[in-house]
């Protein structure tokens, strides 16, 4: 093992020191000078890594294929990988969670870096020194690359290290030329690789912070608070068609189980409803306890696209619901039910609250009118409901949807009667 200050060898197959072989300047303080100012640019890492690939390759370097890879936090990803082989576009991985215990990675050139705390690794893939001891570098030999050398770049930013998060970059470098990487070759990787360390540490945070506040606040409410709407009584009207369900029956359910019982029933109904506008292109603005509250925005789509998707969804809901009450008798268990409602209105998205501590929340009278109309759908018995300016939208789209009229209905805390529809029951079959 290397003790920090010997070349990068194949031998050792690792280095720990930035500075010593003399660096050159040039073509390769533009490309330096190009990454700094990309950072500062929030460009994304996909964009980073192919600019400067191809600045490398301009400046003489004889890269033919270099790999990103970094974690990340999202709820279903864990993980991203870029790929840049000559001539072609950046392709993007996403890597899900637990993908960190697969076989293949653990197999890795990164992930023996990781585990061993080595900042560079190298291994020749042609001549007497040749060293094939992971097997994606049996792959690179057999497609004809000489040279490989991997190089991470550590993140020592406070919360995610305290938590265990191994958070950096890993990069690797390969090359065609049949003698491999020269020396300053490898002192101009050495060069760029800090840099490169600091711009994607910069589009890592940014798309982290986007992940976060779309996981929690959803893409459109998420987009006007890291656009700076954070003051008390910012916000912005949508208009929309409008989507919320509710689940029925939950406070005994709550009683009834253990917690973690009761998540995961709730999750399996989120599954349903909000699992559904996902898929059909609509926004989840708010979990209101056991009720989802969501929107298909009129402008991204016409009126009756967003109504005619709206009512896609909440089929598709009753029938996921079907399949999990398939699976819950199975268990021996009591079947879920929900409501649905569907409405056409205004949103308003505000901030709400008190000194440092505020919600950006969505509010309105249409917001009161669908979840009272929610509330009908026990009443009246059926699944779906909807209000007339729905129904109008909808049949607009699809004169042959076959719906069923309850006629004007008053509604707790809303002033005038609404006109009320709902699905024909065949309509719903599984």
């Amino acid at each position: 093992m290397s003790d920090g200050s010997s070349p990068i060898t194949a031998e050792s197959g690792v280095f720990l020191s930035d500075d010593s072989i003399e660096l050159s300047s040039g073509l390769l303080g533009g490309v330096a000078d190009w990454i700094m100012d990309s950072a500062i640019a929030d460009m994304p890492t996909d964009k980073l890594l192919e600019g400067a690939c191809v600045r490398l390759l301009a400046a003489g370097l004889p890269i033919a294929r270099a790999h990103m890879s970094y974690r990340t936090l999202h709820p279903s990803i864990e993980s991203v990988s870029l790929l840049w082989d000559t001539g072609e576009p950046v392709r993007a991985m996403e890597h899900m969670h637990g993908a960190g215990s697969s076989a293949i990675w653990q197999r890795s050139p990164f992930y023996f870096m990781i585990q061993n705390d080595l900042v560079a690794l190298r291994r020749r893939l042609a001549g007497p020194a040749a060293l094939v001891d992971f097997t994606v570098l049996v792959d690179l030999q057999a497609d004809g690359y000489t040279d490989y050398l991997a190089l991470m770049v550590k993140f020592d930013d406070g919360p995610e290290v305290s938590s265990g998060r191994d958070n950096g970059i890993v990069t690797s470098w390969t090359t065609r030329r049949p003698d491999g990487f020269v020396d300053d070759d490898i002192a101009a990787l050495l060069r760029v690789k800090q840099r490169l360390g600091v711009a994607a540490k910069m589009a890592i945070k940014n798309q982290i912070a986007t992940n976060v506040v779309s996981t929690y606040l959803g893409p459109t409410a998420g987009a006007q608070v890291l656009s700076g709407n954070i003051q008390r009584g910012d916000g912005q009207t949508i208009h929309a068609v409008i989507f919320y369900s509710d689940l029925r029956g939950s406070s005994g359910l709550a009683d009834r189980l253990p917690a973690s019982a009761y998540i995961s029933l709730l999750n399996g109904y989120f599954e349903c409803a909000a699992g559904a506008v996902l898929d059909a292109g609509g926004e989840v603005l708010n979990y209101i306890g056991d009720g989802v509250l969501a929107i298909f925005p009129i402008g991204d789509m016409s009126e009756e696209e967003a109504a005619e998707a709206a009512l896609g969804a909440a089929k598709e809901a009753r029938r996921r619901l079907h399949d999990v009450n398939e699976n819950l008798h199975f268990m021996g268990r009591d079947p879920l039910e929900f409501g649905v409602a569907l409405h056409v209105g205004d949103v308003v998205f505000g901030n709400i609250g008190s000194g440092g501590r505020l919600a950006f929340t969505t509010i309105g009278s249409a917001v009161n009118e669908v979840a009272r109309l929610e509330a009908l759908t026990k009443t009246l018995d059926a699944p779906i409901l909807m209000s007339g300016e729905f129904k109008s939208a909808v049949k607009r789209a699809d004169p042959s949807v076959e719906l069923t009229g309850f006629g004007f209905q008053k509604m707790r805390g809303i002033g005038a009667p609404i006109d009320v529809f709902g699905i024909n029951p065949d309509e719903l079959t599984p």
